[in-house]
């Protein structure tokens, strides 16, 4: 059975940089989508970005794009998150997530695609 687990998250200054990493243990063939969203405490779960494991495209949230960069060390079986110029809205829990939907090819990173998640690395940022 597939396992995620993330790890990376500190607390950073504004302007500043971090990187995340989610590793993936019983790497599954049948994934098509791995994604990093994030949440805060009383807010919804959101998805900031998402790798197409086939094709290596990428989609990124609004919030942060030109900003954070996912990417996946194949051999390693391990995502990364780099998040650069960070602003204090960056802070949250950070999620790791797969999908076995191949419809998440064509979507952005939503809940209901990922099926296995991690058990998150906290991100804060202060000013």
């Amino acid at each position: 059975q597939l396992q995620l687990v993330e790890s990376g998250g500190d607390s950073v200054q504004a302007g500043g940089s971090l990187r995340l990493s989610c590793e993936a243990t019983r790497y599954s063939a049948s994934m098509a989508c791995l994604a990093w969203f994030r949440q805060n405490p009383g807010k919804e779960r959101e998805g900031v970005a998402r790798y197409d494991r086939a094709s290596g495209q990428t989609f990124y949230s609004d919030s942060v794009k030109g900003r954070f960069t996912v990417s996946r060390d194949s051999a390693a079986s391990t995502l990364y998150l780099e998040m650069h110029s960070v602003i204090s809205e960056d802070t949250a829990m950070y999620f790791c997530a797969a999908s076995r939907d191949f419809n998440c090819r064509q979507r952005g990173p939503e809940v209901h695609l990922y099926s296995t998640w991690g058990q998150g690395t906290q991100v804060t940022v202060s000013s």
